[in-house]
């Protein structure tokens, strides 16, 4: 399971570049701009050069709305400012067709300039709560678009997690559906420490994390702390390990 880090600036990826051993993916969001909420090019630039060389930057674009345009020149915008791994938030999207719509524009515009870079289609546990597309749509939306990824985060950050409104039932459904296609699935939202035995066992390929790791466990004004990357990582690593013999005990 890789390990992603958001830092809302270059402070904090300079403290996340402390940390970099115990992290795989630094992301670039502007949490007071919503769940998904994009930070400027030059922020991207900047946390592009602070951190290790061999560590991927992501960005998000956005909790964008049904503009297929608008959100393909923005997702252009962060893959030329230096992330490799770009997501979009299908927050104005209200059925499958408009995401599909959304992200093609995406994947078209981001693969023609660099066509390493990775998509990620991200939508909302608590969809429910914001009218946007059912998460277990996410995974078809993805493939049927030509994104390299599926992922799940809340829209509302008002201190309900991922897991209090889809169960790791669900998620594990979403994980599997992903997994069917040949995509990768992103788990968020909220994550805690207590959360790592679920998201190991319904096989989660990435973790997004940061309010896990900031002072007070505080995404907004709580600040991203080395120690408390290196403790969510050793949690992980303790986890995997766990699950690990206990597949290997069953089998």
């Amino acid at each position: 399971m890789l390990l992603l880090i958001s830092p809302d600036g270059v402070e904090e990826a300079l403290d996340c570049a402390k940390a970099a051993q115990h992290l795989d993916i630094v992301d670039v969001k502007k949490p007071d701009e919503g769940s998904l909420g994009a930070n400027f090019p030059w922020v991207i630039r900047e946390i592009r050069e602070a951190v290790p060389a061999d560590k991927p930057v992501s960005a998000t674009v956005g909790d964008v709305p049904y503009k297929p345009g608008t959100v393909a020149q923005a997702a252009l915008g962060a893959v030329v400012s230096g992330a490799t791994y770009i997501k979009v938030g299908l927050y104005g999207c209200t059925t499958p067709e408009q995401a599909i719509d959304v992200m093609r524009g995406v994947v078209r515009a981001v693969k023609d300039h660099r066509p390493d870079a990775f998509v990620v289609a991200s939508g909302y546990a608590d969809a429910h709560r914001v009218g946007c597309v059912n998460p277990l749509a996410l995974p078809d939306i993805a493939r049927r678009s030509g994104s390299d990824a599926a992922m799940l985060d809340t829209a509302v950050k008002d201190g309900t997690r991922l897991f209090d409104h889809l169960p790791p039932e669900t998620c594990e459904e979403f994980v599997r559906r992903a997994h069917e296609t040949g995509l990768l699935a992103a788990l968020a939202g909220s994550v805690r420490v207590e959360d790592l035995g679920a998201l190991t066992r319904i096989g989660t390929d990435i973790v997004g994390v940061r309010g896990a790791v900031c002072e007070g466990g505080d995404r907004n004004v709580g600040r991203i702390r080395p120690h408390l990357v290196a403790a969510f990582r050793a949690e992980m690593d303790r986890h995997a390990a766990q699950h690990t013999v206990a597949v290997t005990t069953a089998g």
